[in-house]
């Protein structure tokens, strides 16, 4: 964790504190703390059932049960419903992308609500994703798995959330794909959102991430600025295998 004074010269937009959370009787997070400011990009890494991805979904209530505290914007939100929390400018984009087969890109992208005006329209979606343009009539089932990731980060961005949570988007992607989303999240990142990354692929998060905190069986075990990352850069190896 950084020290008062450095928190202070910066407005904070998720705070992390204690936080606990079970899966039935399953306890997969043993007091996670951490804090991102606005407009920084953070990455969660660790090793396969770390508590990664349990992290991002206990910040939106999407766990069996929880507890501690979650601070968005200075406001707890530990005790409010998933819909509430992302009504304060929460996105996230599921591992599973959740595209709707059936649907047409276009109505995948217009199907969730808008959370406040500052949310991206149509022809500046289409201007970062192109290939989205050019399938916007195809229906979800005939996307490539590219063009699926790309749906459902853009899919957040119209909503006009301003923390997004990403989870694995470069899983199983081609690496032209993974040049692509790189570019704009460097854009988003330029926009002044705040965007919270899981990714296993470490050379993609490293040059893109303002600090990273390493999971290990459910707690944060280290922290490293990007001007420390040369000189952690054995910790990580030996943390991660990278």
């Amino acid at each position: 964790m950084r020290d008062a004074s450095e928190r202070g010269a910066a407005v904070e937009m998720l705070r992390v504190s204690k936080l606990h959370a079970f899966y039935g009787e399953s306890h997969i997070l043993h007091g996670i703390d951490f804090d991102v400011n606005r407009g920084e990009l953070v990455t969660l890494l660790g090793r396969n059932g770390a508590g990664r991805t349990t992290t991002l979904k206990a910040i939106l209530g999407l766990v069996g049960r929880r507890s501690g505290s979650v601070m968005i914007n200075g406001r707890e939100v530990i005790g409010l419903p998933t819909h509430r929390i992302a009504h304060l400018g929460v996105g996230y984009c599921p591992e599973e992308r959740g595209i709707y087969a059936s649907l047409s890109a276009e109505e995948n992208l217009l199907l969730p609500p808008t959370v406040n005006s500052s949310g991206m329209s149509l022809d500046e979606i289409y201007e970062m994703f192109p290939n989205l343009s050019e399938r916007r009539h195809s229906p979800g089932s005939r996307l490539s798995g590219g063009e699926q990731q790309m749906l459902a980060m853009a899919r957040i961005l119209r909503t006009g959330a301003r923390l997004l949570l990403l989870d694995e988007i470069t899983e199983g992607l081609a690496p032209v794909i993974v040049q692509t989303l790189g570019r704009v999240i460097t854009k988003l990142k330029e926009k002044g959102l705040t965007i919270i990354m899981v990714e296993q692929n470490f050379r993609f998060a490293a040059p893109l991430a303002d600090r990273h905190y390493v999971i290990e069986h459910g707690r944060v075990v280290e922290t490293v600025r990007r001007e420390e990352l040369d000189a952690k850069m054995h910790v990580l190896q030996k943390l991660l295998g990278v």
